[in-house]
């Protein structure tokens, strides 16, 4: 695969500073863009700014720098791209593929009556189409929602294999223009990664359950379905995805590279004695090159 063909990215949320889960994502991404020689873009998925931390986005790109991840091109920032997403959404409506919702998200929990309510209080419930018709008189629209159907889709991802998801049954019609007027993440991302050329997407597998709304939206908008490897999440001593809203301490990038050898062990490629981030880059990618994550094969 040559330099040109192959275009991975990184694209962190500035909910807080960069931390050790996210960090495994990141040298994922990294070596696995540079073992097949291509460009490695970062983007930083700013698309909701109430629950974004007061400078995380330079904090996140600064220890990136300080810890040897070298992006190709500019940083690109979501929140200066909101005319692109706003041309989607009319592609996608003048299809008849939207319609507006008058639903909150308590409604739509209420309504799932059919053995889910305990699906209702853990996990995203199932939307019921409840406005796909039209919305109840007297009610006003809060959000915007793409259309499904029960054909099936399928993806590889090539770690676990061929993936196959019937969204009327996992979620239903989604949202893709929030009740606050905010695009919703699912329709960002797949128009950025058309338009940025990424033909591959390394990341946590706590994202997998993205992956079909996306590939969706790919098939729906025309737009071509990149390459997908979701690597597994690091969990905290709770057994629960490490991340920012349950306390994860950021990196320090004055470690050196004790924080990309913690990475690099998760990743089940042991750990490199270099005495910086220069020296510890080259014998990663090298090490990924020879692993089962380059070959599909890990697991």
């Amino acid at each position: 695969m040559s330099r040109a063909s192959y275009v991975g990215r990184f694209a962190p949320s500035p909910t807080g500073p960069l931390h050790a889960g996210s960090l495994v994502a990141a040298t994922a991404s990294y070596l696995d863009a540079r073992a097949h020689r291509g460009r490695w873009l970062l983007r930083i998925e700013d698309l909701d700014p109430p629950r974004e931390a007061r400078g995380a986005s330079a904090a996140i790109i600064d220890t990136l720098a300080r810890l040897g991840f070298a992006h190709d091109g500019e940083v690109v920032h979501q929140s200066a791209r909101d005319a692109a997403y706003r041309a989607a959404f009319e592609r996608l409506a003048a299809a008849g593929l939207v319609y507006p919702c008058a639903c909150t998200r308590r409604e739509v929990a209420d309504s799932v009556l059919r053995g889910s309510r305990e699906r209702a209080r853990t996990a995203e419930p199932i939307y019921p189409g409840s406005c796909r018709n039209g919305m109840p008189a007297g009610r006003e629209a809060r959000a915007w929602r793409v259309r499904v159907d029960a054909q099936p889709i399928s993806w590889r991802d090539r770690r676990t294999g061929e993936m196959v998801e019937r969204l009327d049954e996992t979620v239903g019609d989604f949202v893709l223009r929030r009740a606050d007027g905010l695009w919703a993440y699912q329709l960002a991302v797949v128009v950025d990664d058309a338009w940025q050329g990424v033909t591959d997407v390394v990341r946590g597998a706590d994202l997998g359950g993205s992956t079909g709304r996306q590939v969706y939206l790919q098939r729906l908008l025309g737009l071509p379905t990149p390459r997908y490897l979701h690597v597994p999440v690091l969990l905290d001593a709770r057994g629960e995805k490490l991340s920012k809203q349950t306390g994860a301490a950021p990196v320090d990038a004055r470690d050196g590279v004790a924080p990309l050898n913690a990475a690099l062990r998760f990743l089940g490629l042991g750990e490199i004695a270099a005495v910086d981030p220069a020296g510890f880059w080259p014998e990663a990618i090298r090490r990924w090159a020879g692993s089962p994550w380059m070959n599909g094969e890990a697991s």
